[in-house]
């Protein structure tokens, strides 16, 4: 399983992703889920996956082998026009991907599902975020849909739906999304580390901040602790209900 977030800020985006992936209580590995691309001063592109390991990883590979010179197929996500057509053609590799797979007859097209954030900005347009399905068609973050999560995201959710407004810091924005997959992890043994966190600032058009968080991480430890010491403290303090 996987957890993945991407929120869409004022400030710019900011994207965070789980490594985990499991077939089986017996064979758990760490995997990369986030992938970024860049060309500074004209586009900073980042995808972060969910679902089928194999379809996932031989999508990113036919975006990375389109970009090679010797490769006829135009345009690449290099040279796609605004992150609308990033969107599109992602989305047309993920369908084909998806499609191909199935096509064997022996599983149906939902045993090779994947969905993707796709974010980023290309120079001329704003940042902007997209939310990828498995049939190719997509959904983009607004004003009153700014984040968007993929994979095991309902344990994490309520938190971001309660504490997420699109003026937030980066620094405060890590710390939501730091609390968010603490819920995750405590609720899910198929989310688990590294977490993967990047941060784009609005009209940079190159990579910005980026850490990778391991279970001993001294601030981590910090949200995690704080946060649970917080739920009690409130907890403590709400009303009991009188049997009368």
């Amino acid at each position: 399983m996987t957890y993945c977030v991407g929120l869409k800020l004022d400030r710019g985006l900011m994207f965070m992703s789980d490594t985990r992936t499991n077939a089986g209580v017996d064979n758990v590995s760490s995997v990369r889920k986030m992938y970024s691309w860049e060309k500074p001063g004209d586009r900073l592109i980042t995808l972060l996956s969910a679902g089928n390991l194999a379809t996932t990883q031989t999508v990113v590979s036919i975006l990375e082998e389109h970009m090679k010179p010797v490769d006829d197929r135009s345009p690449s996500i290099m040279d796609t026009p605004s992150m609308f057509a990033t969107a599109q053609l992602v989305g047309e590799t993920v369908r084909e991907v998806i499609k191909t797979a199935s096509d064997g007859g022996l599983q149906s097209e939902a045993a090779f599902s994947a969905t993707f954030i796709l974010g980023g900005q290309v120079a001329g347009g704003d940042t902007r975020m997209f939310l990828i399905y498995p049939e190719g068609n997509f959904i983009e973050a607004t004003q009153d849909n700014p984040f968007f999560q993929i994979g095991e995201h309902k344990y994490g959710k309520p938190i971001l739906v309660r504490a997420f407004h699109k003026d937030m810091s980066f620094e405060e924005a890590t710390k939501l999304l730091l609390v968010s997959f603490d819920s995750t992890l405590t609720s899910n043994l198929s989310v688990g580390f590294p977490l993967d966190m990047q941060v784009y600032r609005r009209d940079a058009l190159a990579r910005g901040f980026e850490k990778r968080f391991l279970p001993d991480d001294s601030y981590y430890r910090r949200i995690s602790e704080g946060w649970s010491d917080a739920l009690r403290v409130a907890f403590e303090t709400l009303p009991d209900f009188e049997m009368n």
